[in-house]
């Protein structure tokens, strides 16, 4: 059984390149059924997809890693060559110690962040619903889990981290003046806008508003900060009233252009706009950021702002490393047994087949009227004789190099250890 995985993050890959392998949840079944179908032997699979990355876990009897990327490629509508140039391929260990830091935070962009383990753990889900998901990686990610919860209980590894949503708010302060007197749509109602919702109602600023496909999504979000709602649709019309914009769906396209904002600026007088992008693909059009007034952020121009603090917590990540490599040890070992389980099932098959043997050879004794004594022993003797007849035909057998080595090998298995007596006394 063999373990690899593939990706890309925000350290290996531009936006645009993440924005192309971005996956909602809803795709996610469909895509690792169009994965695993392309595949020989269709492995186990799981798909994690964030704002941050794109990785794709496998497990089976033949590492396909080559196979797998170009799969990957093709499904982005890029060559292999680029996608190899910008991902990383993992295998057995390497692989499992990456699933292990990224669901401890140690992989993400805010270092310790929590949101990564809730996010991981819908990936499972979905992988188990869409039928992908193998022993092999629910082992994998079950012991990640636990060593998330380790390093999360014993480091201060999640202490001072800065948020994707706080860190909105703190560069939101660095334009205003004062956050209490600015009106804020916030567009999309999953968790990273409710994050931001959250981290933005603390500064009490003069409204809210969320704009969501859904109005009834929109207006459970909404109703837990006294926003208003509004559709999506009325978005570019009412743009201009709003002085920070803070978007996050699941749009493959972006839903606010370079045109309806540059209308918002005229209508606005040219009075500044605060735009955070926080979607992979972007929601908000790239040509956006050159217009005068507009200040527009998107999750990879947030980097800088969220690696404050980290010297703080290299102490912290060390201490996470270690809880790491004992479960990365912890894996490998069991992933090792695995290997052998055929052979256990074929000794198991072929053990059961000679009891089953001596028992109707038994039962005939006794039929025929046989002591039970002379029964036992016929019935000891001969599954004794089975389970030695192929260690004492290798004894026998051979040059006498692979004679001393069959020699050590059936002491250790049949006398605990204790060697043959030619060899002690020698």
């Amino acid at each position: 059984m063999s373990v690899w995985a593939l990706g890309l993050n925000h350290t290996t890959a531009p936006l645009d390149l993440r924005g192309r392998f971005a996956y909602a949840l809803d795709q996610i079944e469909p895509t690792l059924r169009g994965l695993r179908e392309s595949l020989a032997r269709q492995p186990e699979a799981t798909l994690l997809s964030t704002c941050n990355r794109t990785e794709i876990y496998c497990a089976g009897d033949h590492n396909d890693l080559e196979h797998t990327l170009e799969w990957l490629a093709h499904n982005g509508g890029v060559s292999p060559a680029l996608l190899r140039s910008h991902a990383y391929t993992l295998q057995d260990d390497q692989a499992a110690r990456h699933a292990f830091r990224v669901a401890s935070g140690l992989d993400s962009m805010v270092l310790g962040e929590p949101q990564i383990l809730g996010q991981l753990k819908e990936a499972v889900r979905a992988a188990e619903e869409a039928g992908a998901m193998g022993s092999t990686l629910h082992q994998l990610f079950q012991r990640s889990f636990a060593v998330a919860k380790e390093v999360r209980t014993s480091t201060e590894i999640g202490a001072h981290s800065i948020s994707m949503a706080a860190a909105s708010v703190r560069l939101a302060g660095q334009l205003f003046e004062n956050l209490g007197d600015i009106r804020v749509l916030f567009v999309g109602a999953g968790e990273m806008i409710d994050l931001a919702a959250t981290h933005f109602a603390a500064k009490t600023p003069k409204s809210m508003a969320i704009a969501n496909r859904t109005l009834e999504r929109g207006e459970k979000l909404a109703s837990r900060f006294g926003a208003e709602v509004m559709r999506l649709a009325d978005l570019p019309s009412r743009l201009h009233e709003f002085d920070a914009v803070i978007s996050c769906t699941a749009s493959t396209l972006p839903i606010i252009g370079l045109g309806a904002v540059e209308r918002a600026v005229k209508l606005r007088k040219h009075r500044p706009m605060f735009m955070v992008d926080l979607a992979v693909p972007r929601d908000i059009e790239p040509e956006v950021k050159d217009l005068p007034d507009i200040y527009l952020y998107t999750v990879d121009d947030l980097a800088h702002v969220v690696q404050t603090g980290k010297d703080n917590r290299q102490a912290a990540v060390a201490q996470a490393e270690v809880i790491i490599d004992a479960g990365v040890q912890n894996f490998m070992h069991w992933l090792g047994q695995r290997r052998t389980v055929p052979l256990i099932q074929q000794l198991n098959a072929q053990t059961d087949e000679w009891r089953a043997t001596e028992i109707a050879r038994a039962k005939k004794l006794i039929a025929k009227g046989e002591p039970m004594d002379a029964v036992l022993d016929a019935l000891t003797r001969g599954l004794t004789q089975k389970m030695l007849h192929g260690a004492l035909a290798e004894l026998h057998a051979g040059d006498a190099a692979s004679r001393e080595a069959t020699a050590h090998t059936v002491s250790r298995l049949f006398l605990r250890g204790q060697l043959p007596k030619e060899h002690k006394e020698r």
